[in-house]
């Protein structure tokens, strides 16, 4: 858990390999209730490599002075990505 939303991350190292590795974030809101959109990379053992760009939008919570992830929205590829760009530039275009 973080206290502040610059320490929020999707890093996540285990048996001292980075299995999911941050590429970027950005903050969509701050406040009580903060979203954040990752881009990252996830760590394939079976090819000893990593996956291809991946993301997640996640929404947390700050209870106690520290953030606390409440839900989460995994965007599975970058074809996913491009048509949800695609529609809600649509709908704001409206």
């Amino acid at each position: 858990m973080s206290a502040t939303i610059e320490e929020l991350t999707v890093n996540y190292e285990e048996d001292g390999i980075e299995v999911v590795k941050e590429l970027d974030k950005a903050v969509l809101s701050k406040g009580a209730w903060a979203t954040v959109v990752y881009r990252y990379q996830q760590w394939e053992k079976a090819k000893e490599a990593y996956s291809e760009d991946k993301y997640v939008i996640r929404r947390y919570q700050k209870v106690d002075g520290m953030y606390r992830v409440k839900s989460k929205f995994n965007i599975s590829s970058k074809d996913q990505a491009t048509k949800l760009v695609e529609i809600l530039s649509g709908w704001l275009q409206g």
